[in-house]
């Protein structure tokens, strides 16, 4: 994998496709490859932007335009479409990726399906060492496209430094679904599919529900009415992405980027914690605890318990001393 990181670096697309199979199958080594291109991404630091909304919404559409004008700067796009997991390879379904031919031949974008795997969050665990690759191989906006979501799936926050929220008039009453994670993460609102009768009617009603949190200095999230289908609107978008890049300056972009770092460690560490944590159990250890449970001897918390204070055991046998 150290060859492939040096030709990543060169610019050669097809490593970085390697590489971004091998993190995806979290391969032996694959850790020590981020570390050694961390610096490198970090130097680069491209701009993220998150693409968001229920299914349907016409995200793939929208991608597919909005990457069409960050070209037409000279931008280098890496785009992150998350699929569902296919039942019978593991791998994405590959839906985005065939919404985005006019893409398909730049050579200046490279568009990857990330399979969810069975997160909730709507984009791939491993979006961001994903994302890492993409900077330091030097891509300048990397996009990702969540899978439709509803209120709760929302790691696209925690991902990107721009979050886009689409809509349709269709949605659902825009008052109510304020009142969802989905929609307070939102740093834009892109009510899709303008060209319908409803459109105006249910932009109203999502500004309206906004103004009550108006606050002075705040960012108040835009809502602009499109059509990804007609190409109409995407030059306002990206206006409005820009312009909420340059509300946040680059003390604004640097504390976001440490929030990203601070929740990726924190990842990393639970996900060890908890490799650690049930490898020193072993089977016999759990089937012993689920047996008393069925038997009536015991609850689920008291056998958590039981698990714990048998690991807080082993590391005093072993010289370990507690926590205070």
């Amino acid at each position: 994998m150290e060859a492939l990181a040096e030709a990543l670096l060169e610019g050669h697309p097809r490593a970085l496709a390697k590489l971004i199979s091998r993190v995806e199958d979290r391969a032996p080594g694959y850790e020590a490859v981020v570390d050694a291109l961390y610096p490198q991404a970090q130097a680069k630091g491209a701009y993220r932007v998150g693409i968001t909304g229920p299914p349907g919404a016409g995200k793939s559409t929208l991608v597919d335009r909005l990457v069409t004008r960050f070209r037409a700067e000279g931008k280098r796009v890496g785009v992150l479409a998350c699929d569902p997991t296919s039942p019978f390879s593991g791998g994405a379904v590959l839906g985005d990726r065939v919404r985005m031919q006019s893409l398909r031949d730049d050579e200046g974008v490279f568009i990857r399906s990330l399979a969810t795997r069975g997160s909730l969050g709507g984009l791939s665990e491993m979006a961001h060492e994903v994302a890492v690759l993409l900077e330091a191989a030097g891509y300048d906006v990397i996009v990702f496209e969540t899978i439709g979501v509803g209120q709760v799936e929302i790691d696209v926050m925690e991902s990107a430094d721009t979050v886009v929220v689409v809509l349709t008039p269709q949605s659902g009453d825009a008052i109510q679904a304020l009142k969802a994670g989905l929609m307070e993460i939102a740093d834009v609102f892109a009510m899709n599919k303008a060209d319908q009768p409803e459109a105006d009617r249910a932009a109203q009603a999502l500004q309206l529900a906004l103004r009550p949190d108006m606050t002075e200095g705040m960012w108040i999230p835009p809502i602009l009415k499109i059509s990804a289908l007609r190409d109409e609107g995407i030059e306002r978008l990206k206006e409005a992405i820009e312009r909420h890049r340059a509300h946040l300056g680059e003390e604004g972009l640097r504390e976001k980027r440490k929030g990203r770092l601070r929740a990726f460690l924190q990842r990393i560490v639970e996900e060890e914690l908890r490799r650690r944590l049930w490898n020193s159990y072993g089977t016999a250890l759990l089937d012993t605890q689920i047996e008393k449970i069925f038997q009536g001897k015991q609850g689920p918390y008291a056998a958590a318990r039981a698990l714990l204070q048998q690991r807080e055991r082993g590391h005093t046998e072993r010289g370990h001393t507690k926590p205070a």
